[in-house]
Formats: structure tokens, sequence, C-alpha cells
């Protein structure tokens, strides 16, 4: 189970860690360990931070202690904190729909550690990807995409490749997406 995005930004501050890379997981252990007196592993946190496959459900003691570090009692409290402040009708600040992009028009996002992309607007919330550095998205590619958000993962409903949906993907996980621009 990977920690909901929101959740991963809470350690962040709390931490003053970018939880960038899998390495900084022993640092965010360090952290925990000398303000709760209890240690996670850090092999833990990277499995609930994305950094690995690894599906499997924390244990529920695990999961407290997170909310404990995060200033709250337990995870249920967190989570109940997050279902009240996780929902709106507000437009987050520099979100994209792909309702406000015209046919023909060009995107490029950039997310961590160095990735590129850059697509032209189809219409009907698809997009070709043009260009792509360092990034699994390859040119020639057809995505899926209702929005771009700032500091949150770019989420693809689908991605073509050669006529074939290859289903859903997310990318930057990790930090979100750094910069969007529009031409």
């Amino acid at each position: 189970m990977q920690l909901p995005f929101h959740i991963i930004e809470l350690l962040r501050a709390k931490s003053g860690s970018d939880l960038r890379i899998p390495a900084d997981c022993e640092q965010l252990a360090l952290d925990i360990e000398s303000r709760m007196g209890v240690r996670l592993g850090a092999t833990t946190l990277k499995r609930l931070l994305g950094f690995t496959n690894d599906e499997r459900t924390p244990h529920t003691s695990t999961l407290d202690i997170i909310a404990q570090y995060l200033g709250f009692d337990h995870w249920e409290a967190l989570s109940q904190a997050d279902a009240i402040h996780n929902s709106g009708f507000d437009t987050v600040t520099g979100e994209l729909r792909t309702d406000d992009v015209e046919i023909g028009d060009t995107i490029t996002i950039n997310y961590l550690p160095d990735r590129t992309v850059t697509m032209e607007y189809h219409g009907h919330h698809k997009f070709y990807v043009t260009d792509s550095e360092n990034s699994s998205l390859l040119v020639g590619d057809y995505l899926e995409i209702y929005h771009f958000v700032p500091r949150h993962p770019l989420l693809i409903s689908h991605v073509w490749r050669d006529e074939q949906d290859l289903g859903a993907f997310t990318a930057g996980r990790t930090g979100g997406i750094t910069s969007i621009q529009k031409r």
C-alpha cells in the first residue's frame, strides 16, 4: 500500500525532507525514531512512499505511528481529518483542465527527478506525445488526461502505444508535477 499523496506531503513538511529518493527514507526513519522513540524500518517507509511495488497492507501499528508523528492520535483520526478536508469544488491554484485546452495546444510538463513530456491536444481529453525526455512515456503515445495539477502526480487514464491500450499510468508519484507550460 502506498500512502495517499497528501499524507506524503504532510510527511515532507514534518520531516523537512523532499522524500524524492529511496535514501531519504533512512532520514525519515531516524526522524520518526528521534521524535517518537519508535523505529519504523526504512524498507517499510520505502514501500509506503511508493519506491517499491509491494502492495502489502501495513500493520495498523505502523499507520498509527505515522499518524502520531504527524500529530494525530491514531490512523483513523488522520483518515477522518483527511476526509473532511479532501473534498470540495475549489479549483487548485495552477490546475489546468483539459476543458480549458484548445485542439492543437501544446502542453509541456516536468516532474522529478528530471522528466519532461511535451504533448499536443487532439480533443476529447486525448494528447499525442511529441517529445519525451527520461520518461516511460514515448513519442507517439496517445494519452487520456483530464487535468494537470502542480505538485500532484499526473494521472493518465489510458496510454495507447502502437494501437495497444497499455492501461492507466501515473507520472510523478513522488513530488508531483513541478511545472506546466501551455502554448
